[in-house]
C-alpha cells in the first residue's frame, strides 16, 4: 500500500509517540482546514456502507446513522487511535443478524450494551496486547482483502444502472485522480462529490442515489426503550451473539490501528481502543442502538485521502454525519451512487498491497508465508467477514511455524572413555512439534549403561518435552542403562523438576 501524502506542518506538533495533538490542529488554520475537510469527505464515503449494513443488521438506515455518530464522536474522544473512524459496521451486522431474524429487534439495546461491557474488560485485562502475535503474512492478507471486499462492494452500483451514471462515475474518477495533481489543498474526492452531485441535481438526473439506498429522513431519536424481559433467558439469548460481536469489533478496529499506525508512523493505545470501544458501543445502544467498530475503508479515506492525522477530523465526521442526518437529509439523499462508488474503488485500489503480489515478490517470499496471505485473503472474500479470514490465518501461520521448527532440533552422539558413555547433544527448541519423535533419536540397545544427554543447546518448553525425557530415560532404564541430563538452563530446570515423573499418572 503506498504510503500517504505527509503534512509537513503537522511534523513539527507530533508528540513522541508520533501523533498530532488536537491542540496544536485547533490552533494552526492550515492543518484545521485539513482535518475539517477530511472529516467531511470521510462522513460521505460512510453514509452508503452504513446504510447498506443496517439493512444486514435488520435494523433501520436512521437508527444505524445515529448510532454512527455516537461511536464517531466518542471514539474521537475515548479512542486510542486519533484520525481512525469508527461507526455501525458491517463485521458486527453480520454477527448480529441472525439472532435479530430469530429473537427481534428488541434484543439488539440488551446485546450491544454487553458486547461494551465485554470490550471495556477485554481492554482493562489486557487482551488487546494480542493484537502483536498477529503475523505480518495475516496483515497483508488483511488489507489485500479488504481492498477486494470494498472493490467488489461498490460493483452493483454500476451494473445494470442507466447509462448516465457511467459519465458521472468517469467524471468522479478524473476529479479524483487529477485534481491532486494541481492543488491538495481541498481533498478531490469531496469535490468530486459536490461536484457530480451538483450536476445530477442541476439537469434532473435520473440515477441511483442516497436516498435510494435506504431512508434517511430526518429527525433525531429518543433514549433507545428496553422492551425484553430483564431475566436469564435474556441473557442466554443475548450472550453468544455479545461475545461474537465483541470479538469481532475489537479484533477489526485492532487491526484499522495496526494499520494506521504503519500509514502515519506513529504508535497507539490499544488497550484504550479497546475499553474506549466498549464505552462508545454503550452510548451507541442507548441513543442510537447499534453496536460498531473501525471502518477500515473510511479510515484510509480519512488518512490517506484526506490527510488527516488527528482527532479533530472524526469529531466533524461525527458532527457532519449528525448534521447531514437531523438538518439537510434532502441534500444526503440526492448524492448519486455513482459519485460515492468511484471514489471507494480508488479507496480499494490504493489499500490493497501491490507489491506484495507480485511475481518477483513471491519468488522471494517463503511458500508458508504467501500461502498464509493466500489463505487469509480467500477465506475472508468467501465469508465476508475479516475476522474469520484473520483467525484461520492466525490458525494456518502457527500450524506452519510450528512445522518448520520441528525440523531445526538435531541430536549427535558420541562414544567416550572408551565406550563407557554415551553422550548426546540436544540443539534446538524442545517443544510439542519437535519432540515428539525424540524418543526415536536414541540407540538404546546399542548404548553402554551410563548415558549423558546435554540439553546446554536447548530449551524445554512444554510438558510434551518433559515426557519425551522421561520416557527416553524409562527406555534407558529398561535396557539396565542409567540417564544423566546436564546443561539444562534455569527455566528448563525448574519445569522440567517439577513436571518430570508426574505425567504418567502413577505420581
Amino acid at each position: 500500500m503506498p504510503l500517504p501524502p505527509s503534512a509537513p506542518e503537522s511534523a513539527a506538533y507530533r508528540l513522541p509517540n508520533g501523533q498530532v495533538p488536537a491542540l496544536a490542529v485547533l490552533r494552526h488554520p492550515r492543518l484545521l482546514s485539513t482535518e475539517v475537510l477530511a472529516g467531511m469527505v470521510t462522513t460521505l464515503a460512510l453514509i452508503p456502507e452504513v446504510i447498506s449494513f443496517s439493512l444486514i443488521s435488520g435494523v433501520g438506515p436512521d437508527v444505524a446513522l445515529i448510532s454512527s455518530v455516537t461511536l464517531a464522536i466518542a471514539m474521537s474522544f475515548l479512542g486510542g487511535r486519533p484520525a481512525m473512524v469508527s461507526a455501525a459496521a458491517g463485521s458486527v451486522a453480520l454477527v448480529i443478524a441472525p439472532m435479530v431474524a430469530a429473537h427481534g429487534t428488541g434484543y439488539v439495546l440488551p446485546t450491544v450494551l454487553l458486547t461494551g461491557v465485554l470490550q471495556v474488560l477485554f481492554g482493562v485485562f489486557g487482551l488487546a496486547r494480542l493484537i502483536r502475535y498477529i503475523p505480518r503474512s495475516v496483515m497483508i492478507g488483511f488489507v489485500n482483502a479488504l481492498g477486494v471486499l470494498i472493490f467488489l462492494a461498490q460493483v452493483s452500483h454500476v451494473i445494470d444502472v442507466p447509462w448516465m451514471v457511467y459519465p458521472l462515475f468517469a467524471v468522479t474518477i478524473l476529479i479524483v485522480v487529477l485534481l491532486p495533481r494541481l492543488t491538495t489543498a481541498v481533498p478531490a474526492p469531496l469535490v468530486a462529490i459536490v461536484v457530480v452531485t451538483a450536476a445530477a441535481m442541476i439537469f434532473g438526473l435520473n440515477v441511483p442515489t442516497v436516498g435510494d439506498e435506504g431512508s434517511v429522513s430526518g429527525g433525531l431519536p429518543g433514549l433507545t426503550p428496553w422492551t425484553v424481559p430483564f431475566d436469564l433467558t435474556t441473557l442466554q439469548i443475548i450472550l453468544p451473539t455479545a461475545v461474537g460481536a465483541a470479538l469481532v469489533g475489537l479484533l477489526e478496529s485492532l487491526l484499522t490501528a495496526k494499520l494506521v499506525d504503519d500509514l502515519t508512523d506513529s504508535r497507539s493505545s490499544k488497550s484504550r481502543e479497546s475499553w474506549g470501544l466498549g464505552v462508545a458501543n454503550i452510548l451507541a445502544g442507548f441513543w442510537g442502538g447499534v453496536a460498531g467498530c473501525a471502518m477500515i475503508g473510511q479510515t484510509v479515506v480519512n488518512v490517506q485521502l484526506g490527510r488527516a492525522r488527528s482527532r479533530v477530523s472524526t469529531v466533524i465526521a461525527g458532527l457532519f454525519l449528525l448534521l447531514l442526518v437531523a438538518v439537510l437529509s434532502p441534500v444526503m439523499a440526492a448524492i448519486p451512487m455513482a459519485a460515492l462508488a468511484a471514489v471507494m474503488m480508488i479507496v480499494a485500489l490504493r489499500t490493497i498491497d501491490w507489491h506484495s503480489v507480485r511475481p518477483s515478490t513471491l519468488k522471494r517470499m517463503p511458500l508458508s508465508e504467501t500461502a498464509v496471505m493466500l489463505v487469509t485473503v480467500a477465506i475472508v472474500v468467501a465469508t465476508g467477514n475479516l475476522a474469520i479470514g484473520v483467525g484461520v490465518g492466525v490458525l494456518l501461520a502457527l500450524v506452519l511455524f510450528a512445522r518448520r521448527i520441528a525440523h531445526v532440533t538435531t541430536v549427535e552422539r558420541e562414544i567416550t572413555q572408551g565406550g563407557a558413555v554415551a553422550h548426546y547433544r540436544v540443539l534446538g527448541p524442545l517443544f510439542f512439534a519437535s519432540s515428539n519423535d525424540l524418543v526415536d533419536r536414541f540407540s538404546y540397545v546399542d548404548d553402554p549403561e551410563r548415558i549423558v544427554i546435554d540439553l546446554s543447546g536447548s530449551h524445554v518448553w512444554d510438558a510434551s518435552s518433559v515426557a519425551v525425557l522421561d520416557a527416553v530415560e524409562t527406555k534407558y532404564a529398561a535396557h539396565g542403562a542409567t540417564v544423566e541430563l546436564v546443561g539444562l538452563n534455569p527455566h528448563s530446570r525448574a519445569f522440567h523438576g517439577r513436571l518430570s515423573g508426574s505425567l504418567d499418572g502413577s505420581a
